[in-house]
């Protein structure tokens, strides 16, 4: 199963995906995700689940069992849009509490033994060189923290020119 998690208004996303995507769980922004808080509940209270009951609340077990998260979202400083960002702040719970060391550096441990493939399209008119090598850096962090692969790293200046590289779906 593959996630993918975007911030494409709707008529953006039916121009991309006409047809459903096989075997996709979308996560698209609906305008009722609350924000984490930070209260880690889903490491101590409801381990692997968020303790704010929502559709977003099960995003760790969703990423437990997907094989490719696809994240599509517009750059933001180099970061991900707020939307997806708050999407995978809901998503912690998919990690252990517990720290190994990974490359020489701490971190959080594997709750769930897939193995994710990470692939990430960022879009915005006027993304400048430093915000492409932030937004790299990010993802690769991402991808460190949640034990996965960095699959790619892609931008586009519009909806038109993400066409021509998400035509593998």
């Amino acid at each position: 199963m593959r996630v993918f998690i975007h911030d494409l208004e709707t008529k953006d996303f039916l121009a991309l995906f006409p047809k459903p995507l096989d075997k996709t769980l979308t996560i698209s922004d609906n305008g009722t995700i609350h924000h984490c808080l930070g209260c880690f509940g889903c490491w101590i209270k409801t381990p692997g689940e968020c303790v704010i009951r929502d559709e977003y609340g099960n995003m760790g077990e969703h990423l437990s069992r997907c094989s490719q998260l696809l994240i599509m979202s517009q750059c933001c400083y180099g970061g991900f849009s707020p939307f997806v960002k708050n999407v995978l702040d809901r998503s912690i719970s998919y990690i252990h509490p517990d720290f190994q060391i990974r490359n020489g550096r701490m971190h959080h441990q594997r709750r769930y033994s897939n193995e994710i493939d990470l692939k990430v399209w960022f879009y915005g008119e006027n993304i400048t060189e430093k915000e492409k090598q932030t937004a790299q850096r990010l993802v690769q962090a991402n991808a460190i923290n949640l034990d996965c692969h960095v699959y790619s790293v892609s931008f586009a200046h519009s909806i038109v020119e993400l066409e021509e590289k998400v035509l593998w779906l």
